[in-house]
């Protein structure tokens, strides 16, 4: 604990204390000596969560309220104290056992968000709170617009939007006024807790204002995407007042209700919402109107939907340094918005385009909007092609796997649009056959800076966000490669 409480005064100077995750009374006692001969210059709050409030803490109450008065006399300035406890103490008591302290009172539900909000938090203010905390599972959008409309045009109130539905309000709740935002030093405490490092460097969470303008990324899954480090690191370098912020989408139509409340001013798409996201759409680009998927949106006044394809700009990007493309045989496997754009990029650059994939009536009606060629799996062994493009989403992290076997990789050179991990299962199948790769990283920056060109007039500054990207993805082949070579044999 003091060497998370060191590592978080790097970044920020308020930390809150989870003294009930300290099992032993002498645990608690120690750390409590060594903070008060300390004097943590920070704003601090003790928190002791009892079991029933969602903690670790077994001991009675008054064991809970004698450890929190003991942290109150060690420094810290603040208490939260659940509501669960709070019900069986008298304001006036709980403000006079933690005095010279000041007083949140929580609430926590770890199964939904609750429906009546503002019962709740008028609750939280009659059981002493100064400031009312209020943390919900989040199972829609809808419940994240809901708890962080809570705290709109406030300062006494902290929402928090729990799971991973509920990631992105996280950082939005500040942008509607929450007091507070949490984020995890080393060890997160509840679901869909953000890192330290990501929620103050990533989302830059202490400059979010009601000003600041919101962007954002949707798919299911979502948790795999680096959409936000691209985008935020753009930001961050042109100084934009503007938040990248992932959304876990199941339901488009719910999340395009919300955009209005959520404060959205543009978005990008990924599996599997590229091609449904067109009917939810007030116009959109001739191309990808042709192509039949958009993966970027802007928002306009009156809310209004317009959509663009910049992977077809990717595909174009990637592949054109590598190969000539007139002339050339390029198989495409798969038939989803990705392959849609590769499709007609490739076709308009003059290149004989055949698809493979799972669901052939898909391959076959893609084929008669381009004019390409439908190969059976079975033949991939008899074929060759100049170059073969993955548009699948087989091999993405965490689940690894390829989509080819060795004997079925024909061809002069392999691009795999999976970007994370950077060398993916199909990749080094490819690389042990000796065939030229293209990492999906290509696209998946050429079509980022085309987005970001497209949401701020600008350009991006691409060698600082590619510096951003490949450093992330270097770590993780690093660590991946340990883990590896720890298994044993």
């Amino acid at each position: 604990m003091i060497s998370q409480l060191r590592l978080g005064l790097k970044s920020t100077h308020t930390l809150e204390l989870r003294l009930d995750y300290l099992r032993r009374a002498k645990e608690r006692k120690a750390f409590l000596g060594w903070l008060r001969r300390k004097r943590v210059p920070a704003l601090l709050i003790a928190t002791c969560r009892r079991l029933q409030g969602g903690g670790l803490f077994q001991g009675s109450r008054k064991r809970q309220l004698d450890v929190l008065a003991r942290a109150v006399q060690a420094g810290c300035r603040w208490c939260d104290v659940e509501i669960e406890t709070a019900k069986h103490v008298s304001p006036a008591d709980l403000q006079a056992t933690l005095a010279p302290a000041r007083l949140m009172v929580s609430q926590h539900d770890f199964r939904q968000t609750p429906r009546n909000l503002p019962g709740v938090a008028r609750r939280l203010f009659r059981a002493g709170g100064e400031i009312a905390k209020i943390a919900g599972h989040c199972r829609s959008i809808s419940d994240s617009v809901r708890i962080c409309g809570l705290a709109r045009g406030r300062r006494d109130i902290v929402v928090i939007p729990m799971g991973e539905i509920g990631l992105a309000g996280r950082i939005l709740a500040l942008r509607a006024g929450s007091a507070l935002a949490y984020a995890a030093v080393e060890q997160a405490t509840a679901p869909g807790q953000l890192s330290l490092d990501a929620t103050m460097h990533l989302y830059r969470a202490g400059q979010i204002t009601r000003r600041t303008r919101v962007y954002g990324v949707i798919g299911h899954p979502i948790g795999h995407s680096l959409s936000p480090l691209l985008h935020n690191t753009a930001f961050r370098g042109r100084k934009v007042d503007a938040v990248f912020v992932p959304f876990l989408v199941r339901d488009l139509s719910e999340f395009v209700r919300s955009l209005e409340a959520l404060g959205v001013a543009g978005f990008a798409i990924t599996i599997p919402h590229k091609e449904g996201i067109l009917r939810h759409l007030d116009d959109c680009d001739p191309l990808a109107g042709r192509i039949g998927a958009v993966n970027t949106v802007v928002v306009r006044g009156g809310g209004r939907l317009y959509g663009y394809n910049t992977d077809y700009v990717g595909v174009l990007r990637s592949l054109e340094r590598r190969m000539q493309l007139a002339g050339s045989r390029v198989l495409l496997l798969g038939a989803g918005g990705a392959a849609r754009a590769a499709a007609f990029a490739l076709t308009q650059a003059g290149s004989v385009v055949c698809l493979s994939t799972r669901r052939p009536e898909r391959a076959r009606a893609l084929a008669r909007a381009v004019g390409a060629q439908v190969v059976e799996r079975a033949e991939l062994r008899r074929e060759y092609f100049d170059a073969i493009v993955n548009c699948t989403p087989v091999g993405l992290h965490p689940h690894g796997g390829s989509p080819l076997k060795s004997a079925e990789l024909n061809c002069r050179l392999l691009m795999d649009m999976v970007y994370r991990p950077r060398t993916t299962e199909l990749l080094r199948i490819a690389r042990r056959r000796g065939i030229e790769t293209v990492s999906g990283v290509e696209m998946f920056l050429a079509q980022g800076f085309a987005q970001y060109e497209i949401w701020t007039g600008e350009r991006a500054p691409e060698i600082a966000v590619r510096r951003a990207v490949i450093s992330v993805l270097e770590r993780e082949e690093k660590s991946m490669r340990q883990r590896r070579g720890k298994r044993p044999r």
